[in-house]
């Protein structure tokens, strides 16, 4: 119920960015087609004049050009599109019999200020008894205390700390395999030793 809420609530939030931006955008045209028509329809007797309407002219394309690129960026984070945002995709490497039920499972971000519902891609078998789950979730906020928790109903609740700067910077390549930080047993049943599970991650 709560991660509804807060979907519902950043649905909302997104909705009233894009139409603040909107209302500025348009704001933004009516300045510059009135700054259009007294540079057309009034009769300059100076240079002066052209010059002083002029710069007046230029203020307006200029507040019309930052209103258009603050509706792309509204649009673009209601989306979920925002380039400014880091996102993590990681790849979680675990025995292939952990992951017999892939839509059951469900991965979280936890940090110090938030926790955030990752996207879980698909899982790729490796042919030698491991598969491997495929990911991405979102950095919404500047912090070095951040744990990817994995729970898979019925194997087990596993924790793996992200080893990131508060910033970080963006990457092409994954970094190396990392073991999990920690691994919760159901109340029933086992799971394989801490060592089978690792993984390995990128900045986007």
């Amino acid at each position: 119920m709560n991660t509804l809420s807060s979907l519902l609530t950043e649905s909302a939030d997104g909705r009233l960015g894009v139409l603040m931006s909107a209302l500025s955008g348009m704001a933004a045209a009516l300045a510059v087609a009135l700054a259009m028509t007294v540079y057309f329809r009034l009769g300059y007797r100076s240079w002066r004049d052209v010059v002083r309407h002029g710069l007046a002219t230029l203020a307006a394309l200029a507040l019309l050009a930052f209103a258009a690129y603050d509706m792309r960026h509204a649009a673009l984070a209601y989306l979920g599109l925002n380039p400014s945002k880091p996102a993590v995709e990681f790849e979680i490497r675990m025995p292939r019999e952990t992951l017999t039920a892939v839509s059951d499972s469900q991965i979280e971000l936890h940090t110090d200020r938030n926790q955030t519902l990752a996207l879980v891609d698909g899982v790729r078998e490796l042919g030698d008894g491991r598969s491997v789950l495929r990911g991405a979730v979102a950095l919404n906020h500047r912090t070095a205390d951040r744990v990817l928790v994995v729970n898979l109903p019925g194997k087990g609740t596993f924790e793996f700390r992200l080893r990131l700067p508060a910033e970080p910077h963006r990457s092409e390549q994954f970094g190396p395999w990392h073991l999990a930080d920690r691994i919760a047993s159901p109340a029933t049943g086992s799971v394989a030793p801490q060592d089978a599970y690792t993984i390995r991650y990128r900045v986007l």
